[in-house]
């Protein structure tokens, strides 16, 4: 079922700001209602229509007989219904304002005009879910429909609805409970799953207080959700106290929002990227209980079990059991899967137009110094390498090039921000950043062949909770610009790294705001004559966030580009995956950078990629092979 340009599915619950009759009878606070929902994020906003002879029999328009609820409704509609010509000024108004206008007309006139307006869809309210004969008139229409279930037995609704198959239309069902306000104990709520087995588009009209029913409905599977809106609850009217103000409503449709992100597919249990973090760090693995020889046909006391969760899973022990070591082992070595699978990954010779090179920490420098011959290591610095002494790890020169990514963590748990707006954590970013810098001038005395060595750099412009206001971020990226101004930066040259929205740094996920988008970063490299580190994983889920094409992306930064880390990436959070097992064309993605980055080094940065003797970088080489 589709609804204009809007697809109803369960992917995205289309959420409509119900306006009713709560303008109270005036054009201006109805425009102002219709502005206001399009700052909440509604995607559509509906009114309703009643020529009153049409609907009410006259002598109850004469007030003569008819109870007290009939007179006070019809007192309230005499003076709050719009004119058929300011519903029209409405319909037009709302197609300036690009937001979907809908009505729900109460009688035959009513559809006959609204179709002179031609609106895309059509609301049927739960006092006429029975009216088959409008119902009619709505189907010759060809529109879809939205029928409000209230006030109606089981029976009734399933004569309609098979009205409605059997004429070919296009509809949802809405649960609703047809109170005003309604009283949580009558809603409910779990019918919405038996409204599934009567047809399969279905929603929730909600008439209670509050928000939590309505977040509750989208959580069951409500694909359209209507509530009614109102600017002061205490206006006069009967919809005015079933509805939410302004800001109720903006924290429903937030809260649809992350609860459609949350639902998932349910189709497959995926190990996210934070709890591969934590996995790594907390879980446990099999590990030598003593050192092995190679050949050494492995037994049970062989083993231990330990954290970190970095090795192969306890639960392989007895598949590990009785295999043939084909390597050496320390004690307290990991066992790896490839020691099931009696694999070996090696480093070889690569064919390769650009530079490449491997991560590196100075622990195992040495160690892939042997197992490798890269044209440049790049130096992974933790906040407690900071203070080691670099010759205790590299004596000798190298004749390869080297890079130096800085730590996105400084001791006391502190993320590097060049650009925070507080100025005493901003200055503690800059002195360690002239850290890093004074190390780098350090390690460039081991590697004599590397002139003006590259820093990567996680800049900052973080936030916590939610993403900086736009208005905000020329002011961080002006502080970030007066940082660099006050970094000695002679000999060194600091590159930017291109960022995910919402990466994950220690401490758990952050919303990032600086170097995510290509228009943003060619404007700033430009402004502050800079080259950037294009983190290809991280600009993938960049492009997968905000749907933007990730090869015009990289067509964009790639002249900007001094140093590249390659690595695959999947939906909006899957960093660092192995080439080729996630989202990215290689292939299409290194044509560009072969002819927009001719000079730029690379690194293969796989989420883990230097466990079993860099087994994860040797893969990701080999299938990168000939394409840069």
């Amino acid at each position: 079922m589709k609804i204009d340009s809007f697809k109803i599915s369960n992917k995205r619950t289309f959420i409509i700001a119900e306006i009713g009759n709560n303008h109270n009878g005036s054009i201006e606070k109805a425009k102002s209602m219709i502005d206001k929902a399009i700052e909440i994020g509604v995607d559509a906003v509906k009114f309703q229509m009643r020529h009153i002879e049409e609907v009410y029999r006259s002598k109850s328009l004469s007030r003569q007989g008819d109870d007290l609820g009939t007179e006070y409704v019809l007192d309230l509609l005499d003076r709050f219904e719009l004119s058929q010509g300011e519903h029209r000024e409405i319909s037009n108004y709302c197609k300036e304002k690009n937001i979907l206008y809908m009505c729900t007309p109460w009688d035959y006139k009513s559809v006959d005009v609204l179709e002179s307006f031609n609106v895309k869809a059509y609301k049927v309210a739960s006092a006429d879910l029975t009216n088959i004969p409008l119902i009619s008139r709505l189907c010759e229409t060809k529109k879809p429909l939205i029928l409000s279930t209230g006030m109606s037995s089981v029976e009734e609704i399933k004569i309609t609805t098979d009205f409605l198959i059997k004429n070919k239309a296009s509809f949802a069902l809405l649960h609703c409970n047809s109170t005003y306000p309604a009283p949580i104990q009558d809603i409910n709520l779990n019918w919405i799953n038996s409204l599934k087995n009567i047809h399969p588009i279905i929603g929730y009209s909600g008439h209670e207080r509050g928000i939590n029913v309505s977040l509750a409905a989208v959580s069951l599977g409500a694909q359209i959700l209507e509530r009614h809106f109102t600017l002061d609850r205490n206006m006069e009217g009967p919809d005015h106290a079933a509805s939410l103000e302004y800001n109720e409503f903006k924290n429903l449709v937030k809260g649809c929002r992350e609860i459609e992100q949350a639902l998932g597919d349910g189709k497959v249990k995926k190990i996210s990227q934070g709890e591969m973090i934590n996995r790594e760090n907390l879980s446990k693995s099999l590990v030598a209980s003593r050192a092995l020889k190679k050949d050494h046909i492995i037994k049970e006391e062989d083993i231990k079990i330990l954290s970190p969760g970095q090795g192969l899973s306890p639960q392989m022990l007895d598949q590990l059991i009785g295999k043939k070591l084909n390597r050496n082992m320390q004690v307290e070595d990991y066992f790896f899967k490839s020691d099931i699978d009696n694999l070996v990954y090696k480093s070889r010779n690569y064919n390769f137009k650009l530079k490449w090179g491997i991560p590196v920490r100075y622990h195992d420098f040495k160690e892939y110094q042997k197992l490798a011959n890269p044209d440049l290591f790049e130096f992974h610095l933790s906040y407690s390498d900071m203070e080691l002494n670099i010759s205790d790890f590299i004596n000798t020169d190298s004749k390869s090039g080297f890079v130096v990514h800085a730590p996105e963590l400084f001791k006391g748990s502190n993320l590097m921000d060049l650009a925070s707006p507080d100025k005493e954590y901003r200055y503690k970013s800059i002195e360690e950043t002239q850290k890093v810098i004074e190390i780098t001038k350090e390690l460039n005395k081991f590697f004599p062949k590397q002139e003006r060595p590259l820093i990567v750099a996680n800049i900052g412009g973080f936030s916590m909770d939610k993403p900086i206001d736009l208005k905000f971020k020329d002011d961080y990226y002006g502080r970030f610009s007066e940082s660099l101004s006050e970094l000695s930066t002679d000999g060194v040259e600091l590159i930017p790294q291109t960022m995910a929205p919402f990466p994950w740094h220690f401490g758990g996920q952050r919303y990032q705001n600086l170097f995510v988008l290509p228009e943003e970063i060619v404007e700033k490299c430009v402004l502050m004559n800079l080259r950037i580190c294009l983190d290809v994983s991280h600009s993938m889920l960049t492009c997968n966030h905000f749907k933007i094409d990730f090869y015009e992306f990289i067509d964009k930064v790639a002249p900007f580009t001094a140093h590249i880390h390659m690595g695959d990436a999947q939906g909006v959070n899957g960093e660092g995956l192995q080439i080729g097992e996630g989202d990215i064309d290689f292939n299409r993605l290194c044509k560009i950078l072969a002819e927009k980055a001719p000079k730029a080094t690379f690194i293969p940065e796989i989420w883990q990629g230097h466990k079993n003797n860099g087994e994860g970088f040797w893969v990701a080489l080999d299938r990168l092979n000939g394409l840069l």
